[in-house]
């Protein structure tokens, strides 16, 4: 059971939810740019679990499906479509052995997610099949590759679809305080917290700089400042006196002074924003810092109820009688019983 990559972009990954306890390691947590983009597709495919994805960045690609399975496709919305027919993003379809999908580029946003229902068949690394390319951990998917798919656990299930909150369009980045926050003179906090940035160029799975037009943001206090730990969702501020916040591939150890953390529930707003994005740092309690903070099993839930079925028109289906459309036919003269 495999899917064949038949031409794609340089930056196809296989992603889950990485690997959250190897920072003591040297290793960053890593997994998937857009996490929530794979609760989603957990949600809609009924899994119990969040299932190893394609992470997309920016290009699609064409990927020819041996074997008959459900998928899901979330975050960034692509033009899809299935054997030139298309597809609606943020739904499940049930992809027919042999049939060719098409994605194209990211119409907003900069990762879409393709999870197959039984998810993907690779050897995990340190309890995950994430590929940390920083790393050296796995590698970008190439045109003329091909991965393993598990079986579709329940190939019969219907058509599910997610109304999803918007998180393509910047705004605020909720920021709780490090031990470096008063590094910064409460004028330089102040500042800081009251500007305007967009999203740079400067953006990979190591980090995201954030731009001003004209404000710089320091400290004298960081001379000599020794290196120390750093994770997923701290704002450095860099020798240019920008910030520069750190992904999922981020470094453990760094020197430069942090200003703050970006909350863990803000960074796919943060990852899926294009260039040019406006967003604001919004300084917040540790309280106010917890209260936003869902674990994946609350996340999942709350997704999950959130979930539709699609009833379709029986116009639009080309492959009706591929359906099973009757269930439970008697003879008409059964006993009632």
């Amino acid at each position: 059971m495999s899917v064949t990559f038949l031409g794609n972009g340089p930056a196809i990954t296989i992603q889950d939810l990485g690997r959250p306890n190897q920072i003591a390691a040297g290793l960053s947590r890593g997994g998937a740019m857009d996490q929530l983009a794979l609760l989603e597709a957990a949600a809609l495919l009924q899994s119990p679990s969040v299932l190893p994805a394609l992470e997309i960045a920016g290009f699609g690609g064409a990927f020819k499906i041996e074997t008959q399975t459900r998928i899901a496709l979330t975050g960034s919305p692509m033009a899809a479509s299935l054997e030139g027919l298309p597809l609606a993003w943020n739904h499940t379809h049930m992809i027919p052995a042999g049939a060719t999908l098409q994605l194209g580029a990211c119409r907003s946003g900069s990762y879409g997610y393709l999870t197959f229902a039984g998810g993907i068949k690779s050897p995990p690394h340190l309890g995950s099949q994430s590929a940390h390319l920083m790393a050296g951990i796995g590698a970008a998917l190439a045109p003329g590759e091909r991965i393993e798919i598990n079986q579709d656990p329940d190939p019969d299930a219907a058509q599910m679809a997610l109304a999803t909150e918007p998180r393509f369009d910047g705004g605020i980045l909720h920021v709780v305080a490090g031990p470096q926050t008063d590094l910064f003179d409460e004028a330089t906090q102040t500042a800081f917290f009251s500007a305007e940035f967009t999203k740079s160029n400067r953006a990979n799975r190591q980090g995201v700089g954030l731009d001003h037009p004209s404000l710089k943001f320091g400290t004298d206090l960081a001379a000599g400042l020794a290196s120390d730990f750093i994770m997923q969702g701290d704002i450095q501020q860099t020798g240019d006196g920008v910030p520069y916040v750190l992904m999922a591939e981020c470094q453990t150890m760094g020197g430069y002074p942090r200003i703050g953390t970006v909350v863990p529930q803000d960074l796919p707003k943060l990852a899926q924003a294009q260039p040019g994005t406006r967003f604001i740092f919004k300084l917040v309690s540790r309280a106010q810092a917890e209260a936003l903070a869902k674990t994946e099993a609350e996340q999942l839930k709350a997704l999950r109820a959130k979930v539709t079925t699609v009833v379709r028109n029986p116009a639009d289906m080309s492959d009706l009688l591929s359906y099973q459309l009757i269930s439970g036919v008697t003879a008409g003269h059964d006993p009632e019983g």
